[in-house]
């Protein structure tokens, strides 16, 4: 893979933020997305498992607000609104994981997802 080439600039931050792989394409496997440009193959993606999905979706939380134990609760209530749109409590162990990386009880986590969902049905 060129790192020069435009299509591989262009999806360097896409591959970083779902926490894959950019690859030449000749190391691609059967599960790598190649992607072309004008016919010809210039990038292999792979993509992450799903089991490292959520660590990777807390690390970006992180970097976009600091330390999530440290935020106050609407920013809390906030990233766990964030991390349902992205689907990370349909991970095993979803809640239990995001509860102790925003230093909550799980019981905390469901409240705040509760009380999403009850203003997503209000409106």
């Amino acid at each position: 893979m060129s790192p020069q080439h435009p299509l591989a600039a262009a999806v360097q931050p896409l591959v970083d933020a779902i926490g894959g792989q950019a690859l030449a394409p000749e190391r691609a496997t059967g599960d790598d997305v190649v992607l072309s440009w004008e016919g010809r193959p210039v990038v292999a993606v792979r993509l992450p498992h799903l089991a490292d999905s959520l660590d990777h979706l807390l690390a970006d939380m992180e970097r976009r607000h600091g330390p999530l134990a440290d935020l106050g609760r609407k920013e809390k209530q906030n990233v766990v609104r964030v991390l349902e749109e992205r689907g990370a409590f349909a991970l095993r162990h979803g809640v239990e994981t995001v509860a102790s990386a925003l230093g909550v009880s799980r019981f905390t986590v469901y409240n705040y997802l509760n009380r999403e969902n009850a203003e997503r049905d209000a409106t």
